[in-house]
């Protein structure tokens, strides 16, 4: 890792201590007016959002300026594998938000993902290296029986161990724990997450026994194929970000399931240490007090080796970019090396980018991590290995066994982008069909339809397509899709009851099994009945097939579509599923949601 001279360093700090006119006012808080400072537009992944919208407000406060103009420094929050794709395939400002002048992605590999992809459309590369502003090795976190069950702390544990469990037919039973059942692992997609482009770095390293120089050769070897498939066949489903595991852990946990939930979940460090201080999505709201778990997590280090995540920050040469925004950009890079800075990414559960900060609490045992580990660093492989890395695990990956059930209420004609002039529906329909092609032709997937007739109590639920592969449903969907028009009620949750217990009856054990629903309303069946009582029956359901021995777990992943979507009760459906519920409030932004939720498969 390169830093800046100590020269370059101290002039920042000169420059911050310094005052200057800002047009924002004084608090500096990033959702206020920059007025006609230099905006700097930071995208960043997730986990530091936290911290960096802290030090951008500092750093506004600060006086920084470039040739006698303020500063602003204004973050967002983007996944770093969304952040690579709009950046290889076009960033729409309308959703997406505004276009990074920084770009800091959790990992620099997704530096390499971006320049090759950019690379192989005949681009140029937007970025070059990046300084790191705080790493964190990924891990796998384990609840500490099922660790120590497998022999950690005194024995190493890594890649094979999970290889071993995921394929022995066995499960825990081959560890004298049968009432632990089947081996279960968190797992999110690669395409999205550094975690799970880190993990499935990782796992290859492993099976090809390396811990450098990984090749296209490697992963043509039919014992790198095998054992990523064997790897990938326990995962429960996969995910654009980790939290969604470790909140369902937590929630789990506090009912005292944590053992039922996951057995293994590849995740950063940073995520343990937040776990186990109470913090699971480590965003603590005001007035929520951290709440240690009942059952601690702890960090395996795998012993083939792992990944920093280095957090590097990238100044995107992008035509988007001027001159004076890339020089203040390099002045808000420079003023989070300051010491003082890169001591707060130790209370963020981080270990500092500058090497010359030493570790500290909480990288310690307290927290369930090592600050001796990791012993052993694994290359990032060559951008060509990376891409081809991602194209294998689209083979790789678990299959999926998907229902849609699609709200055709009388509210999905309302308008849902006035300059195009679509409806709610006409947005979802073309959502779907954007949608198909990140489906394997194996897959199965079916689609229904819900609402009533606006006549009588009886829901309207339409099988559209039947169950099948995708090789050919995905077709017969885009064919039907446009025959569907708005109709009456919202029969929510008998819809989702009915469709979440033919997903159970129709449970294939060697697939992901999950049901998506997208809804624009609230519960109106036009009956009298107890809707109360009709939705904890609903709960009570879902969260008895979410966990335990034996269970068949149907994740359902909840759209809350438009502003009128009861958002409170479709999060409550995703919480007892254990999954994660989808906010697309605003219909325009539903392609790139249910794009999300299709990164579950």
């Amino acid at each position: 890792m390169r830093f800046r001279s100590s020269a370059v360093l101290l002039t920042v700090a000169a420059l911050v201590a310094s005052a200057c006119s800002f047009g924002g006012g004084t608090d500096g808080a990033i959702d206020g007016d920059p007025g006609d400072c230099v905006v700097v537009d930071v995208s960043v992944s997730s986990e530091k959002i936290q911290l960096m919208i802290e030090l951008a407000e500092e750093f506004n406060r600060s006086g920084a300026e470039v040739d006698g103009t303020c500063i602003f420094v204004r973050p967002q929050s983007k996944a770093s594998g969304l952040g690579a794709t709009l950046l290889a395939e076009g960033w729409d400002e309308n959703t997406d938000g505004p276009r990074p002048v920084i770009w800091s992605p959790a990992s620099s590999a997704w530096g390499a993902v971006l320049n090759q992809r950019l690379d192989d459309d005949g681009q140029p590369a937007l970025v070059g290296d990046g300084a790191p502003f705080m790493v964190t090795p990924l891990v796998i976190a384990m609840p500490e029986p099922m660790a120590q069950a497998l022999g950690w702390p005194d024995t190493e544990v890594g890649w094979s161990d999970i290889l071993e469990l995921a394929t022995s037919g066995e499960g825990w039973s081959a560890y004298g724990h049968p009432e632990w059942g089947e081996f279960r692992l968190g797992k999110t997609n690669p395409n999205f997450s550094t975690s799970g482009l880190s993990a499935l770095i990782a796992q290859t390293y492993a099976a090809a026994d390396k811990s450098e120089n990984l090749s296209s050769e490697d992963l043509e070897r039919p014992a790198v194929v095998e054992f990523g498939q064997g790897v990938e066949s326990a995962v429960v489903h996969y995910g654009d970000t980790t939290l969604t595991f470790m909140n369902n852990w937590f929630r789990a946990d506090q009912r005292g399931a944590a053992l039922g939930y996951v057995a293994a979940a590849a995740v950063e460090e940073k995520s343990v240490i937040d776990y186990n201080r109470g913090d699971p999505d480590g965003k603590l709201e005001a007035g929520e007090e951290p709440r240690p778990p009942r059952v601690k997590l702890v960090a395996i280090y795998p012993r083939e080796g792992t990944l920093y995540s280095d957090n590097p920050l990238f100044i995107v040469d992008g035509d988007w970019v001027d001159a004076a925004q890339k020089t203040a950009a390099q002045a808000f890079i420079d003023f989070l090396q300051l010491e003082e800075n890169q001591q707060k990414v130790l209370e963020f559960g981080f270990r500092p980018g500058n090497p010359s900060v030493p570790l500290a609490a909480p990288i310690s045992a307290e927290f369930g991590v090592d600050p001796a580990q990791p012993s052993t660093l694994l290359e990032v492989p060559e951008p060509a290995v990376m891409t081809g890395l991602l194209d294998l695990w689209q083979e790789q990956r678990k299959g999926a066994r998907v229902t849609l059930l699609l709200d055709v209420s009388g509210s999905m004609g309302e308008l849902g982008d006035r300059e195009s002039g679509e409806t709610k529906l006409d947005l979802a329909k073309r959502a779907i069909i954007e949608s198909l092609d990140e489906f394997a032709a194996d897959d199965q997937l079916a689609l229904y339809t819900f609402t009533d007739d606006g006549q009588s109590t009886i829901p309207l639920i339409v099988e559209v397509v039947p169950m099948g592969p995708a090789s050919g449903n995905a077709a017969a969907i885009e064919r039907v899709l446009g025959g569907l028009f708005p109709q009456s009620g919202t029969p929510l949750y008998e819809a989702t009851q009915v469709l979440y217990q033919q997903s159970l009856d129709g449970y294939d054990s060697e697939r992901i099994n999950a049901l998506v629903v997208l809804s624009d309303g609230r519960n109106d069946d036009g009956s009298a009945g107890n809707d109360q009582q009709q939705l904890q029956t609903l709960l009570d359901m879902l969260a008895r097939g979410s966990e335990g021995q034996g269970s068949r777990p149907v994740r359902v992943f909840p759209i809350a579509y438009g502003g009128d979507a009861d958002f409170p009760v479709l999060e409550a459906i995703a919480e007892s599923a254990a999954s994660a519920v989808y906010d697309a409030s605003d219909p325009r932004s539903i392609s790139k949601v249910f794009a999300e939720v299709v990164s579950n498969f």
